[in-house]
């Protein structure tokens, strides 16, 4: 039988730069805000399926792939 001999490493994380906020990120994140906002004052229950669909996209990263489902 062959012996398998592991050594041991402690790991040494690559000294990263700490990340600052896109402002792009950020203001694209606070216009769909402004735009739930509206939509529940304006009709909340007529705009529900338009309030999931920007709350999805406030959870998530905005994806330019995503698009509204097709009726």
């Amino acid at each position: 039988m062959a012996k398998l001999f592991t050594i041991p490493v402690p790991p040494r994380p690559k000294r990263m730069k700490p990340r600052k906020p896109d402002p792009r990120y950020v203001e694209g994140q606070r216009v769909l805000v402004q735009a739930m906002r509206y939509l529940a004052q304006t009709d909340p229950q007529n705009n529900r399926p338009a309030i999931a669909l920007l709350s999805e996209h406030f959870r998530t990263q905005f994806r330019m792939s995503d698009r509204p489902q097709q009726n």
